[in-house]
């Protein structure tokens, strides 16, 4: 039994209500194949089992065989699942050929991009399954510090025991990135891709230099650029792009900020042991509000873009959500007693785009919603989802 509310199924479902077929992406252990098997399928294919993957691709255009004979039996168009297609991305012309002629209907799951690319443009609806957002387990005994030093991961929360969650972790580390990410990517020199990944780890959610981790591990700045490229594919790190408004005469950050997707696994990777102290939690805390905005947005079909703003002068904004011209910052602190010297660059940015703000954030520790200045709120990190819904509802209007 899955004791989690995953509030992707109203989505996945309402899809497959219209008649889409879906490809859902996701790293591994978040809860795809719980997710549809959920469903009310007709054929369930996983490309895990060896045996599987090597009938498909011994025998091309079995699959169609199969499928027609299927929707004959039925007497109608069949609902089938194909769970980790990325092992057998030839596959897809088959897939796309019985969408095409109305003999399937299909749900697609993959925990990499790299070589889906381009396939069954327009044929598919693309969903992302992420690690558990706050709100699909907020009744369970799980604290914050907790969040951030273990992740959320589906299997990693079911563990009570800290030690067997680092043993959990550990595992995921070394069996998927260390050799899917790998054998994924057909990185050549192991060692390398072993120590940026550590440094990875290390730098996420922070400006990362390419030229700088390059001169640290002794490679060129391109293949840093590669790597990265590489955990973006296989949906390991998030790519969260700065805010760059031509209308500012500010001189502003133009770098990305690469997140890891699980806080857990960043910090096993970062070979880093759980943390104690604010310094250790405050960057943590932002990364995982950065996450979180954005997982939000996305499971209620919000459309708008999560970013940051920093101005090389100095002033910067921890997150920034962009939606039809309009700005919504938010700024994060690990204080639980935030006071109005908390929103000077937040109070920075809204000057600076007055005419496209109308209310500020400080997502922290508070117990309950203050009031920091005439349009800046401080709210408790639990109720981190309204800030979405209240932008969006405004959009609106």
């Amino acid at each position: 039994m899955n004791p989690f509310n995953r509030l992707l199924i109203s989505e996945l479902q309402r899809h497959l209500g219209r008649g889409k077929s879906i490809l859902l992406l996701g790293p591994r252990q978040t809860g795809k194949t719980t997710l549809v098997k959920s469903l009310d399928f007709d054929e369930y294919i996983t490309f895990s089992d060896t045996g599987v993957l090597v009938r498909y691709e011994k025998n091309p255009g079995v699959l169609i065989a199969e499928i027609r004979a299927l929707q004959q039996l039925k007497q109608r168009r069949p609902l089938v699942i194909l769970d980790e297609v990325q092992k057998l991305p030839s596959l897809m012309d088959d897939v796309q050929v019985l969408i095409d002629e109305g003999a399937g209907q299909f749900v697609l799951t993959g925990s990499s991009v790299r070589k889906l690319h381009n396939l069954l443009p327009g044929r598919v609806v693309k969903l992302q399954m992420d690690p558990l957002v706050y709100s699909e387990f907020e009744d369970a005994n799980i604290t914050l510090e907790a969040m951030l030093n273990y992740g959320t991961l589906p299997g990693i929360l079911n563990v009570d025991n800290p030690l067997d969650q680092d043993i959990d972790l550990k595992s995921y580390v070394d069996i998927y990135l260390e050799e899917e990410v790998r054998k994924e990517s057909m990185v050549r020199n192991l060692g390398h891709f072993a120590r940026f990944l550590n440094l990875a780890a290390s730098e996420s959610g922070t400006l990362v230099s390419f030229r700088n981790l390059s001169q640290d591990i002794g490679i060129g700045h391109t293949t840093v650029a590669a790597y990265y490229r590489i955990l973006e594919d296989c949906l390991v790190v998030q790519r969260f792009d700065p805010l760059v408004d031509r209308s500012s005469r500010r001189r502003l950050i133009k770098s990305p900020k690469y997140v890891f997707f699980d806080l857990g696994v960043r910090r096993v990777c970062a070979e880093e042991g759980a943390g104690t102290n604010s310094r250790f939690f405050g960057p943590l805390f932002e990364q995982w509000v950065g996450l979180e905005l954005r997982r939000l947005m996305q499971l209620n079909s919000q459309n708008g873009q999560v970013k940051f703003w920093r101005d090389t002068g100095g002033p910067e904004v921890d997150w920034v959500i962009e939606a039809s011209s309009r700005y919504c910052p938010v700024e994060v602190k690990w204080t639980a007693t935030p006071t109005p010297s908390d929103v000077r660059h937040l109070k920075a940015f809204m000057n600076e785009y007055s005419d496209r703000v109308s209310q500020g954030y400080v997502v922290c520790r508070t117990p309950k919603p203050m009031m920091l200045s005439d349009n800046i709120t401080a709210i408790p990190w639990q109720n981190l989802g309204q800030i979405p819904d209240l932008l969006f509802s405004k959009l609106s209007r």
